[in-house]
């Protein structure tokens, strides 16, 4: 899975109607540009063939006060809400996502009601376990990575991040079931994006073609 259309989803999703530069520089605000793909570019491009896809709305409106040409602001259809939910679904479970489509995941887990966002985790630390288990049926880490040469250190890095990760979502299970942070359904929302004209502390400030879209 690309972490990209989660992430633009994700984006207009919670503003209802966003233009493309609205979309980069949330991404930008959450720092997506520099642990995932969401390069300006990419991130023009998915709206443009998610809209294609009919996950996304395109509608063109005025020019911004600002001047300029009209801008198109995207909407998410009930298509794209599914393939959001399913995309957010798939990259709490998946024992083997990379780290930037778990990030997404984790950025938008509050989009689900608190007793699911639970239950995926728990999937995924079982999903850890099935994974450990079956790779340790020929590499056993209490034996050294030595044992298979220098290759073993291949699978001494992976039993460990396996570890490592279903540690970190133990953790994160622990924390929400003891109430941290508001879901889907327990009262207004955290405000992850930025309003129109707010200012973007963490804006790269790179020029792209598609900012004028």
């Amino acid at each position: 899975m690309s972490a990209i259309r989660l992430l633009v989803l994700g984006a207009v999703r919670q503003h209802g109607r966003a233009h493309g530069y609205q979309v980069r520089n949330d991404l930008e605000y959450w720092g997506a540009h520099e642990w995932s793909n969401a390069k300006p570019g990419s991130v023009y491009h998915a709206l443009k063939q998610m809209a294609k896809q009919g996950l996304l709305i395109a509608h063109e409106v005025a020019p911004s006060t600002a001047g300029g040409p009209p801008r198109t602001e995207y909407e998410i259809t009930e298509k794209g809400t599914e393939e959001y939910l399913a995309l957010l679904r798939a990259a709490l479970t998946s024992y083997d996502q990379k780290m930037d489509v778990l990030s997404a995941g984790i950025g938008f887990i509050v989009d689900l009601e608190r007793s699911e966002a639970v239950a995926l985790l728990k999937e995924r630390v079982a999903r850890l376990a099935a994974w450990r288990a079956s790779v340790t049926e020929y590499y056993t880490p209490e034996d050294g990575p030595e044992s298979l040469g220098h290759i073993g250190e291949i699978m001494n890095m992976w039993v460990h991040s396996a570890d490592a990760g279903a540690e970190w979502t133990r953790g994160l299970i622990e924390r929400i079931e003891g109430g941290a942070y508001t879901f889907a359904g327990e009262g207004d929302p955290f405000v992850g994006v930025l309003a129109e004209g707010e200012e973007n502390p963490y804006a790269t400030g790179v020029p792209d073609p598609g900012d004028l879209d």
